[in-house]
């Protein structure tokens, strides 16, 4: 067996490493060992082995591009002392693994090198020459690996034309919930609007004004039903209480997935759903999401997503850097809950301007069959 590590830098791309595991294991012959650098493993997965020092960080992984107000947050969370254990850690399995992965930016391959394994494999998910090209530093990193992933053709191109040898056999994400759009949805299905917060602490908050959102356009649009996604790791009955103190009549149901439905003016007009994001998708028409992954999984269906912004100015580079990456596919809400909203119900009654979206999305985030193609060059580098 051969013996491989994965390193990653947030939720998204523990679900990308995840899906990758995934194709490996149908070709056998590998045990996979995970260490996440900013959370605690919350998306379980049965084929990667969590090892070394794990902890939730208050970013959830989003400190690049200059955003100074979420490395402080880290760093007063204990960043500086759990990255030197993390360094120790690495340091101390040189030459366990035949091959180490870093999936996300150039830090988690630095930290997967620290392994000295006896080849090394990047897999950038984080960057696009759409909005952020690599920089020349990261250039110099990248050129040791053995492979390099890039998620679209543009920024492959880039990268070899200066001197780092990378290649873009597909976007994982597009294949992130192929197989659970198969898996029962039934409780969800025919909900027209997607409801995605996201996983990290800002979930609850965004969550309540995505569905104060939802709730003004049902005065438009009564007949409208919506699903609210909960990720792993958050705390189902803190969602409750925070929708509940907004006023909606939060039922508890007996459904194992759907842990309670929001209703208001006596009607059922969201399920809270803590399945599979796939099966979410597979009913919507819209994402409304503050999530990152899954929105760009969202696009590459051919979904046209939402987002709101809520945050100072200066908070904004994350969702100003998923506009580049998507382009037209998505947009941008801003205002009150009830601006956000008249902009949300133009957008369902514009069918031809959800065409257009649909096509950019799909065309941004290109084919599926990343995740294999991937899986396979690492086997063959494995072997070698």
């Amino acid at each position: 067996m051969k013996q491989l590590l994965f390193v990653t830098n947030g939720h998204g791309e523990q679900a990308i490493a995840a899906r990758i595991a995934k194709e490996l294991d149908a070709i056998g012959g590998f045990t996979i060992d995970h260490l996440s650098l900013v959370g605690d493993d919350v998306a379980t997965e049965p084929l990667l082995h969590a090892v070394g020092p794990r902890r939730r960080m208050p970013s959830g992984g989003l400190v690049a591009m200059g955003n100074v107000r979420n490395l402080l947050r880290d760093l007063r969370a204990g960043l500086l002392t759990h990255t030197f254990a993390q360094l120790r850690f690495l340091g101390g399995k040189k030459g366990r693994y035949d091959l180490a992965v870093g999936i996300g930016d150039t830090f988690a391959y630095v930290m997967a090198r620290r392994a000295a394994a006896r080849k090394t494999v990047f897999v950038g998910t984080a960057k696009s020459v759409y909005v952020a090209p690599y920089g020349r530093a990261e250039i110099r990193i990248l050129r040791s690996a053995d492979r390099i992933f890039v998620r679209d053709r543009a920024t492959a191109d880039d990268l070899c034309q200066r001197g780092a040898n990378a290649i873009a056999p597909g976007n994982v994400i597009v294949d992130l919930f192929d197989e659970d759009l198969q898996t029962d949805g039934t409780g969800i299905a025919g909900r027209a609007l997607a409801i995605f917060p996201g996983s990290r602490e800002s979930a609850y908050s965004d969550a309540v004004f995505a569905c104060a959102i939802f709730r003004e356009l049902l005065g438009k649009m009564p007949d409208l039903e919506a699903s609210l996604s909960i990720s792993p790791g958050l705390a189902v009955d803190r969602f409750g209480r925070a929708l509940r103190a907004d006023g909606w009549d939060v039922m508890a149901t007996s459904e194992q997935s759907i842990p309670f439905a929001l209703h208001t003016n006596g009607k059922c007009a969201i399920t809270a759903w803590t399945g599979s994001p796939g099966a979410m998708l597979e009913a919507a028409q819209i994402v409304l999401g503050q999530a990152g992954t899954v929105n760009e999984a969202a696009a590459s269906r051919g979904i046209p997503v939402v987002a709101f912004e809520r945050m100072p100015h200066s908070a904004q580079w994350y969702r100003q850097r998923q506009q580049g990456l998507l382009d037209g596919a998505l947009v941008v809400l801003h205002g009150t809950a009830e601006e956000a909203a008249a902009e949300l119900g133009a957008l369902f009654l514009d069918e031809a301007r959800r065409d257009r979206m649909s096509a950019i999305g799909r065309e941004r985030m290109g084919p599926s069959g990343g995740a294999r193609a991937i899986a396979t060059q690492i086997s063959e580098l494995a072997q070698c």
